[in-house]
């Protein structure tokens, strides 16, 4: 029996930039990672592909999702084509998960999401890097734009320059003991459609979780073209069981 997939529809971008990987360390820790590439472009699609599997390999390597993830930031941060006010290479908002005998380590920087289904119950593990989280909408204003968003990987910001800025740290972590649950990464193209129409994301995360996976991305699709201003992102989800 399968115990993780993934899916991704293109929506109504002109490429597909996001991407997936997972990878198994040399002490069995693994790991899922998931990005969203920023733009869409032959570059950025084939970046964030090599990316993603990357940083999923680092990760599961020293089975720790936020020394996975801070190795390839800083790898990223340091190419001198990154450096300079005019320098543009491809980035991505980016969420690693990793299990280990005892742990489940989460990392994370932008606004890809990730979940955990406990016994019935959906935990968010991650808070968003974007403006939305930096001006919360209130009774005098909508909020920021949520569409911007405030880390990535491939920037050459550090997190006190971030945070400095933005009020949260450029990489941010969270660990969890390990239990009998069902992950879920997303990109904001997948949750954002079903979260505006009021729907339980846990709704759509029972069943085999192949199956579970390719109907959660039809209905961010479908759902982002029934509103009265359609517009469907790439939608990308890993969906994987976990056991403690």
């Amino acid at each position: 029996m399968r115990t993780h997939a993934s899916a991704q529809l293109i929506g109504d971008r002109s490429h597909q930039c996001d991407a997936t990987a997972t990878a198994t360390g040399p002490n069995g820790a693994r790991a899922y990672a998931l990005l969203d590439g920023i733009g869409s472009t032959d570059e950025v699609r084939d970046w964030t592909r090599q990316a993603a599997r990357r940083l999923a390999r680092t990760a599961a390597y020293h089975a720790d999702a936020e020394t996975g993830l801070r190795a390839q930031y800083g790898r990223y941060a340091a190419d001198p084509d990154r450096q300079g006010p005019w320098a543009r290479q491809p980035d991505a908002c980016a969420v690693v998960a990793v299990t280990s005998p005892r742990w489940l380590t989460v990392a994370w920087c932008g606004d890809t999401r990730a979940y955990l289904l406990v016994g019935g119950r959906l935990i968010r593990l991650t808070q968003d890097h974007n403006l939305r989280r930096v001006l919360p909408p209130n009774e005098d204003h909508g909020g920021g734009n949520r569409n911007i968003v405030t880390s990535y990987l491939g920037s050459v910001e550090t997190d006190q320059e971030v945070k400095g800025r933005y009020g949260h740290a450029a990489i941010e972590t969270t660990t969890r003991q390990l239990e009998n649950s069902r992950l879920l990464l997303a990109s904001d193209g997948a949750y954002e459609p079903l979260e505006d129409a009021g729907l339980d994301l846990s709704g759509y995360l029972v069943g085999d979780v192949a199956e579970t996976a390719r109907a959660f991305v039809d209905t961010a699709v479908a759902t982002a073209r029934a509103v009265a201003d359609p517009y469907a992102d790439n939608a990308t989800v890993l969906i994987a069981d976990l056991r403690a």
